[in-house]
Order: C-alpha cells, then sequence, then structure tokens
C-alpha cells in the first residue's frame, strides 16, 4: 500500500525521492511527504492529495539535502490531510520517520507517551513511533539501539524507516511481520532504502531484502544488518535484472493497456526455460519437487486474494483435472479464521503479484504452523512470499504498475497449468502421450494472446456502448467462471460499474430477477466443454431483454446471432482458454474506464500491494 523511499550519500535527496516515489504511485495513496536534512535542521513538506501537489509545495519553498526520507500514505489512522500525512517528527524535531503497516497497540503506546508529556500532532498510530524512540534516546541510547527497542514493542506487521538530525550519517529501516517489503539499495558512496524495487531501479540493480523482525542501519557506505534482538545477519545481495524503462508507459494512454498487451511477452517468459517442447516435459526447478515428493502430496490449498484468487479457481480444475490431486481454493482473508485441518501431507500454494499480500502471508503462516509443504507463484523476486516457501514458481512478467492486475492473473495460469503437468508426471498418473499433448498446446498461448489483443479496436467499439451502464452480469461455465468473477472484478475496480460474477448455472436461481434492457450481461462461451450449457444461458438472457455481449471462439455463427455484440477469440484447447477469454474483458473494462475519464492505473479506494489486514 504506501511507498516508502529513503537515500543517504553527497547528491541532493529530494529529486530521487520524488522520483523514487513516483515509481511507487501504482500502489495507491492519498497523501504524500518528505524529510530532508537541509542544514541543520530537518525540514518536512507534506500535504493530501498526489505527488503533483507534493511537487508544488517543494517548488514554493524548496528543501535540498541528505539523507532524506519519502512517503506516500494510505490512509488506516485518521483522515487523509496534511496533519496525518508522513513523515511525522518528534517533539524536538530530531527524529522523523515514515512507516507502513498499522500499529495494533498504538492507543496504550500513546497513552504511556502522554503521560510523559508528549505532545502529538497527528490521528495517526504513525507518531507514537517517532515519539517512542525519541523517548528512549533521552536515556542515553543511539538511535539504532533506541530505535531497536521502539521497534521490539511495537505489536503488528509494520515498516519503519527514520532518521535523526543528532546522526545524520545514518538512517535505520526496520520489517516487523509481513507490512510490505524493506529493500535496501547499493550503489557508489550512497545507499538507498524503498518499500518495493521500481522506486531505486534508476540507481541501481544490487539490492538487500530484509526479512520479518530485522533491521537496518544505512550509511554511505553499506548496510548493518541485524535481528530485533541485536544479532547480527549477514547481508545477502541480490541482483536485480529488470529493465527501468519497463517501468515507462511508453506508447500506450496507461499502465494498464500496456500491460494488458504485454501478456504476450511475459506468457512468452513464463514458458522460456521451463517447457521442453522436444521432449514434451515441464521444468519447474525453484519448486524443489522431486517424485518423492510430488508422491506425497495428498491435497493442495491454494489460497489467495483478488484476481490471484481467481487465478486459483482455474487452477484447483487443472490441478486435479491433470494431477489427480483433490484441491481446494481458500480466500487468504478467511483461511486461517477458519481452522483448517492441515496435515504435513498437505500443500498450501500460495498465489500473489506482490509476494507481500498480508492475508496471504497469513495463510501461508498457517500453514508452516500446521507443518504443512509451503509453494508460492509470485511476481516480486526476494519477496516474503517466495522467501516463506518451500518451493515458488516466478510469473516472469516483471514490473506490474496499474493497481488491477492483468498480465499477473494470465502468468499463473500458466502457471499452474505447467505445475498440474509437472506434478501428474512425477507422480506417474499421466501416459507419455498425454502429457507431451498437454505440453504441446503451451506452445500455442503467446500466439493466442497475441491474435486476441490485436482486436482491440472492436473491444472499444462496443465499451463506447456500454460506457453509461450502471450495473453489469458476467456468467461463465466450468473452467470460466472463474474469468466471469475476474471480469466483473476489473469492471468494477476501475470504471466503478457494479458488476457481479456468477455460475452460468446459477443464474436462474436469483440473479436472472435482475435482468433487464438496462442490464448487460457477458456471457463466456468458448467452444469447450459447457458450450451447448452457455448457449442456453444466452438464450435465457435475451428472452428477459437482457443486452448480451458473447465471448466466442472464431466462426460461431449460433452465438453471433443470438447476441447483441460478439467477442471473438481464437479457438483455443480449453484447458488454456481463460488465458484467451480473460483478454476481452481485460480491454472491455479499461476502455469504458478510459472513455469515463477515469484514473485507470490508480483507481480510488485501492491499492496494487495490500499490505495491511
Amino acid at each position: 500500500m504506501c511507498g516508502i523511499v529513503g537515500y543517504i550519500g553527497p547528491r541532493n535527496a529530494t529529486p530521487i525521492i520524488l522520483n523514487g516515489l513516483k515509481r511507487l504511485e501504482y500502489r495507491g495513496y492519498d497523501s504524500a511527504g518528505l524529510a530532508v536534512l537541509d542544514g541543520d535542521r530537518i525540514e518536512v513538506r507534506r500535504d493530501a492529495g498526489k505527488l503533483a501537489r507534493l511537487e508544488e509545495i517543494v517548488a514554493q519553498d524548496p528543501i535540498a539535502g541528505a539523507p532524506g526520507i519519502g512517503h506516500t500514505r494510505w490512509a488506516t489512522h485518521g483522515a487523509p490531510s496534511a496533519r496525518n500525512a508522513h513523515p511525522h517528527l518528534g517533539n524536538s524535531g530530531q527524529v522523523v520517520v515514515v512507516h507502513n503497516g498499522i500499529v495494533e497497540n498504538y492507543l496504550e503506546l500513546r497513552e504511556e507517551l502522554d503521560a510523559e508529556g508528549v505532545r502529538f500532532d497527528s490521528e495517526t498510530d504513525t507518531e507514537t513511533i517517532v515519539h517512542l524512540v525519541e523517548h528512549l534516546q533521552s536515556s542515553g541510547l543511539d538511535l539504532a539501539d533506541a530505535s531497536r527497542q521502539a521497534f521490539c514493542r511495537l505489536k503488528g506487521a509494520n515498516v519503519v524507516v527514520l532518521m535523526s538530525l543528532a546522526e545524520p550519517d545514518k538512517i535505520v529501516a526496520a520489517r516487523i511481520g509481513n507490512a510490505g517489503g524493506v529493500v535496501i539499495g547499493i550503489g557508489e558512496e550512497e545507499m538507498f532504502a524503498a518499500s518495493d524495487i521500481p522506486a531505486i531501479l534508476e540507481h541501481t540493480r544490487q539490492v538487500i531484502f530484509l526479512e520479518s523482525r530485522q533491521m537496518a542501519v544505512i550509511d554511505c557506505s553499506g548496510a548493518q544488518v541485524q535481528t530485533l534482538d541485536g544479532h547480527p545477519v549477514p547481508a545477502q545481495v541480490h541482483t536485480i535484472s529488470w529493465d527501468p524503462v519497463a517501468a515507462e508507459k511508453g506508447e500506450y494512454r496507461h499502465f494498464m493497456q500496456k500491460e494488458i498487451h504485454e501478456q504476450v511477452r511475459s506468457l512468452t517468459d513464463t514458458l522460456a526455460g521451463r517447457v521442453d517442447f522436444e521432449n514434451g516435459a515441464v521444468n519447474l526447478p525453484e519448486l524443489n519437487l522431486t517424485p518423492e515428493k510430488a508422491r506425497q502430496v495428498e491435497r493442495i490449498f491454494i489460497t489467495a486474494c483478488g484476481t490471484a484468487a481467481y487465478a486459483g479457481m482455474v487452477g484447483k480444475i487443472l490441478i486435479e483435472r491433470i494431477a489427480r490431486i483433490p484441491c481446494s481454493v481458500e480466500i487468504g482473508s478467511e483461511f486461517r479464521y477458519s481452522n483448517p485441518l492441515l496435515k504435513a501431507t498437505d500443500a498450501v500454494l500460495a498465489i500473489s503479484q506482490s509476494g507481500e499480500t498480508a492475508d496471504t502471508l497469513a495463510a501461508m503462516e498457517e500453514g508452516r504452523r500446521q507443518g504443512a509443504t509451503l509453494w508460492s507463484i509470485v511476481n516480486a523476486i526476494g519477496s516474503q512470499a517466495m522467501r516463506l516457501a518451500d518451493g515458488y514458481i516466478s510469473m516472469q512478467t516483471g514490473p506490474e504498475i496499474g493497481v488491477a492486475s492483468t498480465k499477473a492473473f494470465t502468468a499463473p495460469l500458466v502457471d499452474l497449468y505447467m505445475l498440474a503437468v509437472l506434478l501428474a508426471d512425477l507422480r506417474g498418473v499421466l501416459p507419455d502421450g498425454g502429457r507431451r499433448a498437454l505440453v504441446s498446446d503451451l506452445r500455442l498461448v503467446p500466439d493466442l494472446a497475441g491474435r486476441t489483443l490485436e482486436r482491440e479496436a472492436e473491444v472499444e467499439k462496443i465499451a463506447a456502448s456500454l460506457k453509461d451502464v450502471r450495473d453489469c452480469l458476467f456468467l461463465g461455465r466450468g473452467i470460466n467462471m472463474p474469468v466471469a468473477y475476474e471480469g466483473a472484478l476489473k469492471l468494477k475496480e476501475i470504471s466503478y460499474v457494479h458488476a457481479e460474477g456468477y455460475p452460468a448455472g446459477e443464474m436462474k436461481h436469483g440473479p436472472i430477477a435482475l435482468i433487464d434492457e438496462h442490464m448487460p450481461v457477458v456471457c463466456l462461451a468458448p467452444k469447450d466443454p459447457w458450450y451447448d450449457k452457455m448457449i442456453s444461458q444466452i438464450q435465457q438472457a435475451k428472452a428477459r431483454g437482457g443486452t448480451v455481449i458473447a465471448v466466442a471462439s472464431d466462426g460461431d455463427e449460433l452465438a453471433a446471432a443470438m447476441a447483441d455484440h460478439i467477442l471473438y477469440v481464437p479457438e483455443t484447447p480449453w484447458m488454456l482458454s481463460p488465458v484467451v477469454t480473460v483478454l476481452p474483458l481485460q480491454l472491455l473494462a479499461y476502455h469504458i474506464a478510459a472513455l469515463r475519464g477515469l484514473d485507470v492505473d490508480q483507481p480510488r479506494n485501492l491499492a496494487k500491494s495490500v499490505t495491511v489486514e
């Protein structure tokens, strides 16, 4: 959610921080600010609103110097306002802090600090941190020790970055639980800290990731990592291969549109090095699977939130159909509260674009507690979901900037298909010819996606006729039922249209009452095992006066004759069809939102990485 950037070095921190925060705008925020050591004092500039407002303030009242820290805030405690925006200064003006997460015991800490005469200037939980650090410093502790003791008193999942006027040669950063990531960037006689890689990628490719309950004391020459108990930790340096240009819009109007079209490349990269088409085999080395381990798995729990959960629903069908392993899909935010019954022969498979989704990480921790094997499918290299897992699959999509996921839906669909094939192969339940046929179908995927995306102009025309709708129903069956859910989610996320995804067979059990001439109905009817049933549902919707938009396979004249609008997709092997059928739904949601003049990449109230519960 919130974004953090820090810099220490010989350069002016202000433009570095502002540019870094721009790279994190995809996370969603409602206020922004920065603090810089400017001469003999810490100067703070902050306000509610977008970064453009902060840039105006800095232009009118400049600050320059180093070190510096900056923040984009998504409000949890206190309304979006200048007084609640980060950074927060202590009463002495000596210490300043930015923070992601929720301090669950902030009321208790605030009462304690109130009793000591501390003055609070905001409604935030964050402000308790800076006052607690200053209070501990008053007993003679240096910044690192005061910070460490303060961090140990915080309850909940939090990321904290702070600096002090008294010790201008360092920044302190900490990760407490799963409130998001802390990335430390290594430069030439300069260092960076951020909540995500894109913020610092233009400056360095060498990074250190903090684990939960670790902190780092950062100076110009490096970072000393230690646990919150004070034990030194060897810092592992990772090299990031992303191209900074990949985080730019290029020729596209919005990041979301760019990322929709990037799916041809991301799907190609997802297959590269993992599929041996000549021998009809799949290799996923990061999963650390052996035939023995694969045969030990008796049941798989897929856990995820939002778009990732819908990908997981497709995965359930694939794994049960191909690998013959019982599988269930559990919403991450509910999993640990459902008192799940897990055992050592179960696997918990977490799916998360950011790898930092708090609910999904908590589900993984529950799986670990009960002794299950942990797997993850993630996009962010080095993220917590990747590091927690016994094995993982990386999505290979590159940075996804738009808040509404697109390529981070289609890539895991292919990952789940490959996982199902690999499990089946290792368990000996798939004959050689069957495996080769399934693997051969993967070769078609990038081209099928490209041919679908070439039809964007047709989708845009239909979007123009639907741009003023207030409600929309999405229907699908079988493997395309989750695609109906995802299509509805995309429309509501970025267009603010009330949209519902439904199993098409359930339409007559209630939702059919909503259908009239004002209710568009999107029906997913490709040539798959459920095709005849979907044609029946289209007929039922038309009989009630609904406007039908059908997603159908090329050349389907029957669907075209019944529907008011037709979105053709290339005929696709049915187990891979969701990769193709979702693409026109992504484009439809995108163009409706764009025609409405909405902020497509940063829809209201949403954040890219949901790092609080």
